[in-house]
């Protein structure tokens, strides 16, 4: 069986021959830390920084550690902002801090040396005239959003060594990108036909691209959103509002999937998702991805409690044991023994892997999964 033949049949509760030793990709800072170390050459870390889960950096990365493929790297449409604003620095401050408007309008504080995500100020999605104005234009649909070139490549899926998955977009995480936490909550209370209008619109323009790339006769094996909508203590998007108004939109865009032969569905969601986890399944969303156990010790099991074989999993392996040594590599394997056979789930490190991993222990791990006997 290949690895994309050992996939889709574990998320499937099938028989399978071998564990599928799956990867969500890496810092940047970490693939120049090994770079500098000598385990990669710096040609593959500056493409993986440029291109990401897409590249062949990535590929070359992954094969040098042991993973088989990487769960994230799908095959995307622009469901987007097309174009995007063109990032402005609105005020430069005396400690090299920036407050720029970046490309989805929102006007963040970035400040030097910080790599983690800005802080939000503002949106320039103030009121409905500038919704009107400076907003929908840009998200109109064209066919200038799909790949077709790339399509054209996954029409024959004879000879498919890995799963390819199909990227759906996201249904509410880019409204919250656009708006910023604050402004999309002052919505929910104060303009509440606004903000389904604009939930609507994003909603719509996802689902014409996944149209037209499953209508481009390429295959695609499971399909995949993003949204970052939860944060530690839960959703940032009320929950009663996300099942209202964007339930419809993701059951729209599975039974659309389901048509073309596509019954697996992830969702990236960081944060306690725990209140969101309903409305994914009940509108065909059927596996988390990841899966934060390093963070408050999320794992499938209480969730396969409460939903059965209904739900799937991606994720929950503890990458901070890549930072310490061996024997913590080979206790969070034991851990997650009993995770996998459950059936349906796949361990994959919970995020991204970071610059305190040692290469060597990212390498052990993807060893001892590659002989693991079930």
């Amino acid at each position: 069986m290949t690895f994309r033949d050992n996939a889709m049949a574990v998320l499937r509760y099938q028989k399978y021959d071998k564990l599928p030793v799956v990867s969500f990709g890496y810092w940047g800072e970490t693939v120049q830390k090994w770079a500098d170390e000598g385990h990669i050459t710096r040609e593959e870390a500056d493409d993986y920084c440029r291109h990401g889960d897409n590249g062949w950096g990535d590929r070359s990365i992954m094969k040098k550690l042991g993973f088989d493929f990487n769960w994230n790297s799908c095959i995307a449409s622009a469901s987007d902002l097309f174009p995007s604003f063109e990032e402005q620095t609105l005020e430069e401050r005396p400690d090299g801090s920036r407050v720029i408007r970046d490309g989805s309008g929102l006007i963040v504080l970035v400040k030097p040396g910080i790599v983690s995500i800005p802080a939000e100020i503002g949106t320039s999605l103030t009121d409905r005239e500038v919704w009107e104005s400076e907003y929908l234009p840009r998200l109109r649909f064209s066919m200038e959003r799909i790949p077709t070139e790339i399509l054209a490549t996954l029409r024959d899926d004879t000879n498919r060594e890995i799963p390819v998955g199909l990227h759906c977009g996201s249904l509410m995480g880019r409204v919250r990108d656009l708006l910023g936490v604050e402004q999309m909550s002052y919505l929910t209370v104060d303009d509440p036909e606004l903000l389904e209008e604009i939930i609507d619109t994003m909603d719509s323009l996802c689902y014409d691209c996944v149209k037209a790339m499953l209508d481009s006769g390429a295959k695609f094996d499971y399909a995949h959103f993003w949204e970052d909508i939860c944060f530690k203590n839960g959703p940032l998007v009320v929950p009663a509002t996300f099942d209202e108004c964007v339930g419809p939109h993701y059951k729209r865009i599975t039974s659309l999937l389901a048509g073309y032969g596509i019954d697996i569905v992830s969702v990236d969601c960081d944060g306690w998702i725990d209140r969101l986890i309903p409305t994914w399944l009940e509108n065909g969303v059927n596996t988390m991805f990841p899966i934060e156990v390093g963070t408050w010790n999320a794992s499938i099991a209480p969730w396969r409690e409460k939903y059965g074989k209904a739900l799937r999993g991606v994720g929950g392996m503890n990458k901070t044991v890549f930072a310490r040594d061996r024997r913590a590599v080979d206790e969070e394997i034991e851990r997650l023994r009993p995770l996998i056979e459950l059936g349906g789930y796949i361990p994959c490190p919970d995020h991204r892997i970071a610059p305190d991993a040692k290469f060597d222990n990212v390498q052990y791990y993807c060893d001892r999964l590659q002989n693991l006997k079930l």
